[in-house]
């Protein structure tokens, strides 16, 4: 019995040699399969006791999940020439996009124009391999998408060689055009109609050398910028599905009260513009000709509520909450020689720049949804449900957002369209009120964060860290139902299980400091009291806000300088590189005014570490200037941000993401929480949320992404909030000469704004926009 094309092919494989597949169809269609030859995580050898994520963390995780379904992951080569990508992650600005077009265009050869990257629709046979989270995309579908191009370019040229009469050997390709030694050429699209194979078959490749590389590594501009500045870029809002009308919901006044009736449902029906009224699980939907239309029915109905989920509770009473709950310090305290403290992390909204938003068309046992969805299968599986339908009979169309922050981790809005749907018997276009999002919307978890290191004969010899948190909701699962379900037991048991992994494969304290201990507990055995998510960098920056705050304050105790300090207890190379040139670039210990002070911290997650620099101004007349309806405060006056993140593909985009993390991090020090009191959030859109305005940001900010050692992406979407947060704490503890131990470090101060009434639940339109302008 001869041998099966298979089996005669397994051999093993170089680093840089991988299988794939040349798939059977008309054209040519190639896929990564990174099964074969794939090697178990190990952990590498360090000279202290190593913490679970430096072993193995959520990345290699995220990875291994993905890894059995990366042959599925196919490039498609038109008769044009033209490479063609469905991306299975969700872009919602971090740029990956751009930064696949640039692998799949330095593989094939192509210039970067002619590689289209378009967003794959929900493809239940992926399970883990279509969620976007945890920085996960580039560290994830780096080898994956570079096999399927390689895999395209050789399926080419063995075509190329058949029709010029040529050794492959001997052909050279550029820019998408095969030559071979007479001069004769051949494109990418000609070659491609016999490229394509009848029937899948397997095939061995190999990647490029970093030395023939012209893409990866180079600054790019984003291939869709254009698109975004000219208002072409097409969103949930912007699909032409037939008859899609807008649609609104109106909310109750209470956290995640229902509506029980309609007192005047008959008169909103016949208002101008109103074609539709009907009750859905998280409020009453109305349907209309215009969403102002909508809007003015909403503040127009008269409804029975039911009572929320926090009915009369106060951020103090869930802070008391927490402190029950705390988890003890183990270590006794040992006089003068305990450095402890408790950190106080307030609620703060999730909320992106594109209002949470989908499309349905549910009609005829079918339905038929679009939106930004980070995880859409389980949003496919999850509309099945609530509809009654078999998964198969829903389509999940995933469509380019505008920001995520965790919040497209959920398929809210989605459900809710599809409810709506199915309510009107007409297809709708759903989208929430600005005012909706920070009261009903899903928010980052308010939590305590409570330390204790102790010292004996000039040692820091253990350290303690309970983090105790409302729950975060990890009921999405990792993509697909299976875990979605596990996670969302009714005892609650199994979600709080996923946090605790998830926080064990996250969370590092990068120091040499005896026995480290950190763990997380967490309130809510019912995810649905309060609405949460993993907002960026989930448990993070408030962990590293905190473990910096305690590091410079042990830094105090032993009179040593807190760079310096950093320096001598840190275990990692790559960390210690970042902080070192931070500490270069940004002067460290330079003469400053009083009341002006620098800060500094790192972070190491995602493969790698992050040190952000910053100098604050917190002087009476910095703190009280005047700008008209805003928040002002302490003022970071320079920022500083130097990251190691492996390779690199698009050093624009990690910039980028740097920036933004930035201006994430300073926020959440600073002036940027939701208030809850009496059972409601008081925060209603953007003019009630202190995000960082143009007059809370550093004159001088700057990024420097340094070159790494590593030959493989680490993640960026998030690196930047946790570091970035810490060094704002630092520097304003130092600036003051006080330790802030509750964050926004401005909670407590009187309300900027009034806050808009809880019935109607939405304010009126402003008719005059340029009132609004400066």
């Amino acid at each position: 019995m001869g041998k099966s094309p298979a089996r005669a092919s397994a051999r093993p494989l170089s680093r840089r040699s991988f299988v794939g597949y040349v798939m059977g169809g008309t054209s040519l269609v190639v896929a990564a399969d990174l099964v074969a030859g794939a090697a178990p995580a190990h952990a590498v050898p360090i000279p202290s006791l190593p913490q679970v994520p430096e072993l193995y963390d959520l990345n290699d995780f995220l990875t291994h999940c993905a890894l059995p379904t990366s042959n599925l992951i196919a490039i498609h080569v038109d008769e044009e020439g033209h490479a063609h990508f469905a991306l299975p992650r969700m872009e919602v600005g971090q740029g990956i996009t751009t930064s696949i077009g640039m692998l799949i265009a330095d593989e094939l050869d192509l210039p970067l124009d002619r590689v289209h990257v378009t967003l794959a629709p929900a493809r239940p046979e992926l399970l883990f391999n279509q969620l976007t989270g945890g920085s996960n995309t580039m560290i994830s579908m780096y080898t994956p998408v570079r096999v399927a191009a390689a895999v395209a370019r050789k399926a080419l040229l063995d075509a190329a060689a058949v029709q010029l009469g040529a050794l492959v050997t001997t052909l050279t390709v550029k820019g998408g055009i095969i030559s071979d030694l007479l001069g004769n050429t051949l494109t990418y699209g000609e070659a491609a109609a016999t490229a394509a194979s009848p029937t899948t078959k397997r095939v061995r490749v190999r990647l490029k050398a970093a030395a023939d590389q012209s893409l990866i590594g180079t600054p790019q501009r984003r291939v869709d910028a254009l698109d975004a500045v000219t208002g072409r870029k097409q969103y949930a809002m912007d699909i032409d599905v037939p008859d899609a009308l807008p649609t609104m919901v109106c909310r109750a006044p209470d956290l995640n009260g229902t509506a029980r009736s309609v007192r005047n449902q008959a008169d909103v029906a016949s208002m101008p513009g109103v074609t539709h009224v009907a009750i859905i699980p998280t409020g009453v939907a109305v349907r209309a000709r215009t969403f102002g239309q909508c809007i003015d029915a909403v503040r127009a109905l008269d409804v029975e509520w039911s009572p929320g989920t926090v009915v009369g509770k106060s951020s103090a009473d869930i802070l008391g909450e927490l402190r029950k709950a705390q988890l003890p310090l183990v270590v006794p305290k040992l006089g003068a020689s305990t450095v402890e403290a408790e950190f106080v992390f307030h609620f703060r909204s999730g909320s992106a720049l594109e209002p949470n938003c989908a499309v349905a068309d549910v009609r005829d046992g079918t339905a038929t949804i679009w939106g930004g969805l980070k995880s859409p299968i389980d949003t496919q599986s999850k509309v099945a449900k609530a509809l009654g339908l078999p998964q198969g009979k829903v389509t999940v169309h995933v469509v380019q957002g505008g920001g995520s922050f965790g919040r497209k981790l959920f398929s809210d809005a989605a459900i809710e369209a599809a409810h709506a749907s199915k309510a009107f018997g007409a297809p709708v276009k759903l989208m929430w009120h600005r005012a909706d999002e920070p009261r009903q919307g899903r928010v980052h978890p308010m939590t305590t964060s409570r330390i204790r290191a102790s010292i004996l004969a000039g040692s820091v010899i253990s350290f303690e860290q309970r983090h105790t948190a409302v729950t975060t909701d990890f009921t999405h699962g990792l993509g697909e139902r299976l875990t979605a379900e596990v996670a969302a037991l009714p005892t609650g048991l199994a979600n709080l299980t996923f946090s605790e992994s998830i926080f064990t494969l996250t969370q590092e304290l990068p120091y040499n400091f005896g026995v480290v201990t950190q763990l997380l507990n967490e309130t809510d055995h019912d995810v649905r009291r309060f609405n949460t998510s993993s907002v960026r960098n989930v448990y993070s920056p408030e962990v590293r806000c905190a473990n910096e705050l305690m590091v410079d304050q042990l830094a105090k105790r032993f009179k040593q300088d807190p760079v310096a300090f950093r320096r001598a207890h840190l275990r990692s190379g790559i960390v210690k590189r970042v902080l070192e040139r931070a500490a270069e670039l940004g002067e460290w210990g330079r003469t400053m005014p009083p009341g002006t002070a620098q800060g500094i911290a790192i972070h190491k997650e995602y493969k790698g570490a992050t040190a952000v620099l910053v100098e604050i101004d917190c002087r009476p007349e910095t703190v009280d200037r005047k700008v008209r309806d805003a928040v002002t405060g302490p003022r970071v006056t320079k920022a500083l941000v130097v990251v190691d993140c492996g390779l690199v593909v698009n050093p624009l985009g990690v910039q980028a993401q740097m920036m933004g993390g930035f201006m994430d991090g300073m926020a959440q020090a600073l002036t940027y929480s939701n208030h809850l009191v009496d059972g409601h959030f008081l925060e209603a859109s953007w003019d009630n949320s202190a995000y960082t305005r143009q007059w809370n940001v550093p004159f001088e900010f700057r990024c420097e992404v340094i070159d790494s050692d590593r030959k493989e992406p680490g993640g960026a979407g998030e690196a930047g909030v946790a570091a970035s947060m810490a060094a704002v704490a630092c520097a304003y503890a130092r600036a003051t000469g006080t330790l802030p131990k509750e964050f926004p470090i401005n909670f407590h101060a009187p309300l900027h704004f009034e806050p808009k009434p809880f019935v109607p639940s939405v304010p009126e339109s402003p008719v005059n926009g340029l009132d609004h302008t400066f």
